[in-house]
């Protein structure tokens, strides 16, 4: 799995843009707390890129950059959670899961 770090606001609209040509996954994670590791490791012990279709994946750490989580729950309007996992559309959230939710099994299944 190779991650796309997002450090500022900008990266957001091209993430938007982006999502027009290939699904996009935002993962919003907190290097201070062990739920959001955990739900880090699944994914990525899980992640398959034979069925991923396509998704590309963006992660954000929250520390560093929570003003970037908030840029994110204002142009989707979902609540911030940590960790958090969005997959992108066409411009649109089809897709949210927080905490011991996040599944990569369920990201794809909603990708349809």
């Amino acid at each position: 799995m190779n991650w796309n770090i997002v450090t500022n606001s900008q990266e957001i609209d091209h993430i938007i843009s982006l999502s027009n040509e290939q699904p996009i996954l935002l993962f919003k994670h907190s290097t201070r707390c062990s739920i959001s590791a955990t739900a880090l490791q699944r994914l990525e012990r899980n992640w398959n890129e034979a069925l991923s279709r396509n998704i590309k994946p963006f992660y954000i750490d929250l520390i560093e950059h929570r003003e970037l989580s908030n840029a994110i729950a204002t142009a989707f309007n979902i609540e911030h959670q940590s960790p958090q996992v969005l997959i992108i559309k066409n411009g649109t959230c089809i897709y949210n899961a927080s905490h011991l939710g996040i599944s990569f099994a369920n990201m794809v299944e909603n990708l349809h």
